[in-house]
């Protein structure tokens, strides 16, 4: 009943909170532009910033692309082999968009971000509501993301519906892709790898066009707490009133609170964990938070990328 009660806010013109596998999202119907406007007002997100649009079945992206011609040769196949690896989940494609589309989704680019999410309560809302849903974070421009509907409820308690599917399962934003006809460039690291994708196709030896711009998150300030975030070593810091995120819970002493994300070192395991943890960080009585660099590899390349946004020129709200 709440997914049903969710569609009918969705085609009314209206914006809820709904659970992915990735994070939790805003969402609103994708080719309405006066609902995606109620998205941006709910976040106080700036206009140059797009949206993701997530359909619910990989066959529709090619409803809200530009036809296959006006596409670069390969693209289509591209497409096509992409989805049928990763799709359901974490991985965002960026494509020529067609008129459907709204500018407002895309910041005025000729480009769209297109996913499908893993998560069923996700799947259903967007086949019940009967149109794609562009959705952002479900937070307030710039803040922490949320990775609980008690996440969403802190930052936007206004928000008449929140749809609560329990912690979202990878727990940071999906990776983000535009394809060239030489192959794939990554715009946003996520648990989808460099090395996960080229077993699909190459990466490719051009520049994305606008690639700034193409997508979100892209931003050198973003996803940050509410508390000043520092990586260990980058400042003299009064333990006792400090809080430390450690990946395996190595000098974690003297600290007034740690998170451990993986006893293990599992970097999957980590990047769950981390927004939950810098929300723990964000509500509890301490100065500001330490944070331990995890290994640029694989999935680490994701945990720093957003770390490292999280402590950029870091000012109070």
């Amino acid at each position: 009943m709440e997914i049903k009660r969710a569609a009918e806010i969705i085609r009314s013109g209206g914006v809820v909170a709904f659970p992915t596998e990735t994070v939790y999202g805003l969402g609103a119907n994708a080719l309405e532009a006066k609902a995606v406007a109620k998205i941006f007002e709910l976040k106080e997100r700036p206009s140059f910033d797009p949206l993701i649009v997530h359909v619910a079945e990989p066959a529709q992206v090619f409803e809200y692309i530009v036809d296959s011609q006006c596409m670069l040769p390969l693209q289509r196949t591209y497409v096509q082999w992409l989805t049928e690896k990763f799709w359901p989940g974490p991985l965002t494609i960026v494509l020529p968009k067609n008129t459907l589309i709204p500018d407002i989704v895309t910041a005025g680019l000729s480009t769209v971000a297109l996913r499908m999410p893993d998560n069923p309560v996700a799947l259903e809302l967007i086949r019940q509501s009967s149109c794609p849903l562009a959705a952002p974070s479900a937070n307030k421009f710039g803040r922490l993301s949320p990775t609980t509907a008690e996440h969403v409820r802190k930052q936007l308690p206004e928000l008449e519906c929140v749809l609560d599917g329990g912690a979202a399962k990878i727990g940071i934003e999906s990776t983000v892709i535009s394809l060239q006809e030489d192959g794939f460039t990554i715009l946003r690291q996520g648990v989808i790898t460099r090395e996960d994708l080229e077993k699909i196709l190459p990466a490719s030896g051009h520049a994305a066009v606008d690639a700034g711009l193409a997508a979100p998150g892209l931003l050198k300030a973003h996803y940050s707490p509410a508390k000043p975030l520092y990586f260990a070593g980058q400042k003299e810091i009064d333990k006792s009133r400090a809080g430390i995120i450690s990946l395996r819970g190595a000098n974690i002493g003297g600290y007034k609170l740690a998170e451990i994300l993986s006893p293990t070192g599992d970097l999957r395991e980590a990047a769950a964990n981390l927004f939950g943890a810098l929300h723990k960080m964000e509500d509890a009585e301490i100065d500001c938070i330490v944070a331990e660099p995890a290994p640029e590899t694989g999935i680490g390349l994701a945990i720093m990328d957003r770390l490292r946004k999280a402590a950029y020129r870091w000012r109070p709200r």
